[in-house]
């Protein structure tokens, strides 16, 4: 059954996406999670674990920064320690943060029995971490998030439980054992706890790709010669934004010979008859990412061109049809070739070519494919995951290459593709030119041969 898909908006007269469902479904996953680590509680400096945790968000401004930071214990619900004005507007604004369904004032050792009521203190509180130490050392910053941390792992009794980090500035983890805390690294249970998505995360994530199947039909009617690379950026992104985006993270523009190798940043470059040209668009709507290649020929491909494609879709079609709930990241990554069969000296060097990802709040979530480390550390596929699968392969002169990418649902019984853009053969973009008596052949070897009558075989 396809996933459905809607508009962005929200409507009374058609149920779409349950926005309670969500917020509450992810906090109980995050919490089922800590309960069977042996960790007390988890604090969050990574923006992603704190949205899955809270349901806040300021922003894609403040993502580099590790300003916010966010707690949740056995014996209580998220608080969020938030940048300035941003804590008094999820105050006003985020009722969850009011009300806990675990909270447990009297006694953190009493059962708990699910009664949604008010909290004593809000969840939404004024705090903020070092700026990546811009604040002068001496300012105290760390040791005060460590005393506002310290002090709600003392009222819930969990001091002497270790706390569960994601990310952490060292003098925010050196504050923290000043003042008595023993710190874990906690990332495992966040990307455990959102391993496997809930049907309202597969909505959003379809949605998503839905937004770049748009954006990739504008850039095919847009790409000719003489568009530059970072113009597709612009392109791609105004596309994008104008649907409704919250983010557009990148677009990786690489055409003709800076192909290969890829260099994963698009650049000012003229793109030219004939080059190859691939893309990966990554952005988010409502939180949820992609990451999302596709590969194009610019008025005509060469042979060698032709074939990479043919070569990138046969390893992409291999891996897909494995794809079903107890196969493993190892299955899949057999199927991909050894770094050494396309240019590189090993998997290390040839890392995120023959590649695979979670995809959710990021874009590099588990499970991770890859002939590195999928062969002695493989996960299990499980019903509800949402992947990407990445696939390139260079062209044998030496200039182009091939790039696919599809985002792939793990069903009951297979798996489902919701990244829809055409990309069982390789497209020609731009321009159809016309001789005179014949249209130029899309598939050309050496242009400036084929522009006499010579070179194509005519004399």
């Amino acid at each position: 059954m396809a996933i459905p898909t809607f508009g962005t908006n929200d409507v009374d007269w058609e149920k779409r996406i349950d926005r309670d469902v969500l917020r509450e479904g992810r906090l109980a996953k995050l919490r089922a999670e800590l309960e069977r680590s042996d960790l007390g509680a988890l604090l969050a400096f990574d923006f992603s674990n704190i949205r899955y945790m809270s349901a806040t968000h300021i922003g894609t401004w403040a993502m580099d920064k590790a300003i916010r930071f966010a707690l949740v214990t056995r014996h209580s619900d998220p608080i969020v320690w938030d940048f300035g004005s941003a804590a008094k507007h999820h105050d006003l604004f985020n009722p969850w943060l009011h009300t806990t369904a675990a909270e447990m004032d009297a006694d953190p050792h009493q059962p708990h029995h699910g009664a949604v009521k008010p909290r004593a203190e809000s969840g939404a509180r004024a705090g903020i971490s070092t700026l990546r130490g811009a604040f002068h050392p001496d300012a105290g910053i760390a040791d005060e998030v460590a005393r506002k941390v310290r002090r709600e792992l003392e009222k819930f009794g969990l001091l002497g439980e270790p706390l569960g980090i994601d990310i952490v500035e060292l003098p925010i983890l050196f504050a923290l054992q000043r003042a008595g805390v023993s710190v874990v690294d906690g990332q495992q249970v966040f990307l455990n706890a959102r391993a496997v998505k809930m049907k309202e995360e597969i909505q959003l994530l379809t949605q998503a790709a839905s937004m770049v199947d748009a954006a990739y039909d504008e850039l095919y009617r847009f790409l000719k010669p003489g568009v530059r690379e970072n113009e597709t950026v612009g392109l791609v992104s105004k596309v994008l934004y104008d649907l409704g985006s919250e983010y557009v993270e990148g677009v990786n523009a690489i055409s003709g010979e800076r192909c290969s190798p890829h260099p994963h940043v698009f650049s000012d470059r003229l793109i030219r008859p004939g080059d190859p040209a691939f893309f990966d668009i990554l952005h988010s709507h409502q939180g949820y990412r992609t990451c999302y290649y596709r590969t194009f020929a610019v008025g005509s491909a060469s042979r060698a061109q032709a074939d990479a494609y043919k070569r990138a879709r046969e390893y992409m079609d291999r891996a897909i049809a494995l794809v079903r709930p107890g196969a493993t990241t190892a299955d899949i990554v057999a199927v991909w070739p050894k770094a050494e069969e396309f240019g590189f000296p090993n998997e290390e060097a040839a890392f995120a070519l023959q590649y695979g990802h979670g995809v959710g709040l990021s874009i590099w979530e588990k499970p991770i494919f890859s002939r590195l480390v999928s062969f002695d550390h493989p996960e299990e596929l499980k019903e509800g995951m949402v992947f990407a699968l990445e696939t390139y392969w260079p062209s044998a002169d030496g200039i182009g290459a091939a790039r696919i990418e599809e985002e792939v649902v793990v069903t009951a019984d297979g798996c489902e593709v919701i990244t829809k853009f055409p990309a069982e053969e390789l497209l020609v973009a731009g321009p159809k030119y016309h001789a005179v008596g014949f249209d130029l052949p899309t598939m050309r070897d050496s242009q400036s041969h084929l522009n006499t009558t010579w070179g194509r075989g005519e004399e």
